[in-house]
């Protein structure tokens, strides 16, 4: 799984001209599902995603993790994260997982997450129209196959 983590004042999410998610301070991310993630994978990325330290502290130093501060999730699939771009213009999604693989996947990192923290979520494989104020701005990228 790869993980796209932008730490925001504020995100949200719409369908269709209709709000489906949003939130206030936290994290937006965006994650994408490859054929051998596994259970595994999900539950060593939530809790690097939960116990990651980066929000300010009172001298500004990013010590604070998401529970610290009462932060939110906005979680959206993003199958685009597996793109491939080595031969000519037209980017190759064939690492990114098929419906059938990512969605149980995608359903049970919600189910997993909430557990932990309040989360939002768009809609897998719809149309997404997705805003946010990255607060830093401080993005990081993390890969579920790249542990060590």
């Amino acid at each position: 799984m790869k993980a796209v983590i932008q730490r925001v004042s504020e995100a949200k999410v719409t369908i269709a001209g209709k709000i489906n998610g949003s939130i206030g301070q936290g994290l937006l991310i965006l994650l994408g599902i490859c054929d051998h993630d596994t259970s595994e994978d999900i539950e060593w990325l939530i809790r690097k995603i939960v116990n990651m330290r980066i929000f300010g502290d009172d001298q500004g130093h990013m010590n604070l993790g998401l529970k610290d501060v009462q932060g939110s999730i906005l979680l959206i699939s993003q199958f685009t994260l597996y793109a491939s771009t080595k031969k000519g213009n037209r980017p190759s999604f064939m690492q990114a997982a098929k419906s059938d693989i990512a969605i149980p996947l995608y359903e049970s990192f919600i189910k997993e997450i909430r557990k932990e923290v309040k989360t939002e979520t768009g809609i897998f494989g719809a149309d997404m129209k997705v805003s946010l104020v990255n607060d830093g701005p401080v993005t990081i990228i993390i890969d579920s196959k790249n542990k060590m």
